[in-house]
């Protein structure tokens, strides 16, 4: 496209952001000028006030600016700059949080979040043109529903800009990708920009703290709590407080913490944080196993729930006394042996036990809290963790189980999009065996060749298509199935469920 084209593009967007991103009209030549600098263009165009969807309006301007000099010709580069140009259409951060105040107070804390969502969306902080590239299905297993979703919003990484990565030193500030001294920051090839995320200060337990909804949206209304200053994740009786005051805020979310220790923990424990949103998770429908009754809250009821892993909900509508029965529960658990069960609560001074909780607010006031029992512990015969998925399983998923996982939905890595597709392509006859080629490491099938092969001894290579692609699916979603199995520290056997009401007496 030529300067004129540009000009007209430019236009464009400024009628977008007119519209949909709460700039002013009062500002738009300001905003012109400032994008007609950016890019280099002499002469505007004649305002508009018809506009596209947003990334047919900025992909022609992309191509333009690289093509130009104006940024580098790869995804990342075009990203960052993509999100510059947007930043300086966006409002400043105490619009929107004074935009968020006065609908909370007009209309309700619904639609207020409904606001800053929304806003997420249309400044492309959330890109949903990547989001809707992630395949997700439903699965239904043994103890209950299983979403599974292919995570292919985050795109491959350029040559090119692996080797600008390599050279381009990895700064202190922010110190990481929670801080709230992210919001406004430009971003490199290492750290992503942010000059369109907005967050909202909200008070915790006495604390500031900050919302806001997670770029990655790994389901409806995904939001992140974050405590303004960066220190290590702790779960402990304040952390149950706090999110005690978030549901009491947003009654319409969940709220939920990491484990703070390595394996059974997120993938960022230097910051302390939350996860929260729309009350969509499996576990959220999960009935309760077993009941019992507790002689030291009365106000309390307790229950095991008849999940993949070991999950104790308390509810109540007494806020204290939860909090204080699930300090209780905490507090016993750090310090719970069984060996029977391979649970050892620390080696030398390593702690291992640690508890994954979640918090919701019913209708009618009850207060539910999860706690998902955890242990990092490692052996010599189980390197990668006596309660995380063994090396069979890490074709589907390496990574840590965290909180989203453990709750009923896997997030797996974007490799899977291609891989199955061949893994199927061999299971209807397209192609045949070679094992000698699936044993060379650089090989896309390596890490899945003894899934391949046990699948094509048990069904052969004379599936149909759609049965392959089926068959595929199946074995995935058992895995993910199994994947939760490990993470059960007491297990669902006969042997497992008695451990799980040893731990069970000790804090009736």
């Amino acid at each position: 496209m030529d300067n004129a084209a540009i000009a007209a593009k430019i236009e464009e967007l400024i009628a977008y952001a007119n519209a949909e991103l709460c700039l002013p009209s009062d500002d738009a030549a300001y905003a012109r000028n400032r994008l007609l600098d950016l890019l280099d263009i002499k002469e505007p165009a004649e305002p508009v006030k018809a506009y596209g969807e947003l990334q047919t309006i900025l992909d022609p301007i992309l191509t333009y600016a690289a093509k130009a000099g104006i940024c580098d010709d790869t995804e990342t580069a075009k990203i960052l700059f993509e999100t510059r140009m947007l930043g300086l259409l966006a409002p400043p951060p105490s619009f929107i949080s004074g935009e968020f105040r006065r609908i909370a107070l007009s209309g309700g804390v619904e639609k207020a979040t409904n606001f800053l969502s929304d806003y997420s969306i249309k400044s492309n902080y959330i890109r949903m043109c990547d989001i809707r590239k992630n395949i997700c299905w439903e699965t239904r297993g043994a103890f209950g529903r299983i979403v599974v979703t292919i995570n292919r919003s985050k795109p491959e990484k350029d040559p090119k800009d692996i080797e600008k990565a390599k050279n381009t030193p990895k700064g202190a500030y922010p110190k990481c990708p929670l801080c709230k001294e992210n919001v406004g920051f430009a971003g490199n090839v290492n750290q992503a920009a942010r000059q369109t995320l907005r967050t909202v200060p909200i008070v915790l337990n006495g604390q500031p703290w900050q919302l806001q909804f997670s770029p990655y949206v790994y389901y409806e209304k995904h939001c992140i709590a974050l405590s303004d200053e960066h220190r290590p994740m702790k779960v402990n009786q304040a952390t149950f407080i706090k999110m005690l005051d978030f549901v009491d805020l947003f009654p319409h979310f969940f709220i939920g913490s990491n484990a703070a220790l390595p394996i059974v923990g997120g993938s960022i424990l230097a910051h302390d944080h939350f996860q929260g949103g729309a009350k969509v998770l499996p576990t959220f429908e999960a009935s309760n196993r077993r009941s019992f009754s507790n002689r030291r809250f009365k106000n309390v009821s307790l229950s095991i729930l008849d999940w993949y892993n070991s999950v104790i909900r308390l509810s109540s509508k007494n806020r204290k006394d939860l909090s204080d029965y699930a300090a209780f529960i905490l507090e016993t658990w750090e310090a719970y042996d069984d060996e029977s069960a391979d649970i050892l609560h620390k080696t030398a001074d390593a702690p291992h036990n640690a508890v994954t909780p979640i918090v919701r607010r019913e209708v009618d006031g009850t207060y539910i809290l999860d706690m998902i029992l955890r242990n990092n512990r490692t052996d010599q015969s189980r390197p990668f963790g006596i309660f995380h998925p063994p090396a069979e399983y890490h074709n589907i998923k390496k990574e840590g189980i965290g909180i989203i996982e453990v709750m009923g939905l896997f997030i797996l890595p974007g490799r899977l999009f291609e891989e199955t597709r061949l893994i199927a392509s061999y299971r209807f006859g397209e192609k045949k065996l070679d094992p000698a080629a699936l044993s060379i490491e650089n090989d896309p099938l390596h890490k899945h060749k003894d899934a391949l092969t046990a699948l094509i001894d048990k069904y052969g290579t004379r599936l149909s298509k759609k049965e392959a692609e089926e068959a595929v699916t199946d074995y995935i979603n058992k895995t993910c199935e199994k994947i939760l199995e490990c993470t059960a520290v007491f297990k669902n056997t006969d042997e497992g469920q008695r451990a799980f009401k040893r731990f069970i007496d000790n804090i009736l």
